[in-house]
């Protein structure tokens, strides 16, 4: 009986070592693939910290990969660039920087309204009467009152001037 208890126990961890085996051999292959992953990948930190991934680069040396990771931010950098240039230049028209500081978000580049309303069409006369009413309280609104608030008269009546010519100038631009 002991013969036989002591043939099954043999097994037993015979088994058991053979599934440890196969478990550690599942395990090392899952490190060799993280490896070869990570052979794979170039890490590129930019200001923004945006991480880009290359084709595999096992042949290239530090200095190759330094140049390429320059070479993808300054590709970055100038498309930056190049949408802020055109965030400001977007309308058939150009506009005053205190119209793109004051007006744009709300009211569109050109004026055609996005989440405040549309100013084109609207005349010289109506939109600083809009102005005065907002800036004194008269209109309720008060992201306009905000803006309004510690604007100068002079800057009002040149806003006021600018967006009555908008109809004016798309027509012209058209």
């Amino acid at each position: 009986m002991k013969h036989v208890l002591a043939a099954i126990v043999t097994v037993l961890a015979l088994g058991a070592m053979f599934l440890v085996y196969q478990s550690d051999k599942e395990v090392n292959k899952l490190e060799e693939i993280k490896k070869m992953i990570a052979k794979t990948e170039v890490k590129v930190k930019l200001d923004t910290q945006t991480v880009l991934q290359v084709e595999p680069v096992e042949s290239l040396s530090q200095v190759e990969i330094e140049k390429e990771q320059e070479k993808k931010k300054k590709e970055l950098d100038e498309k930056l660039q190049a949408l802020k240039e055109k965030a400001g230049n977007v309308a058939a028209f150009n506009v005053s920087p205190l119209y793109k500081q004051k007006c744009a978000s709300c009211h569109g580049v050109n004026g055609e309204g996005i989440i405040g309303p549309k100013l084109i069409g609207l005349s010289a006369q109506k939109v600083y009467q809009d102005l005065v009413d907002f800036k004194s309280g008269a209109r309720k609104n008060y992201v306009m009152y905000g803006l309004l608030s510690k604007m100068e008269e002079s800057q009002m009546k040149e806003l006021s001037d600018e967006i009555g010519s908008f109809e004016t100038k798309l027509k012209e631009q058209q």
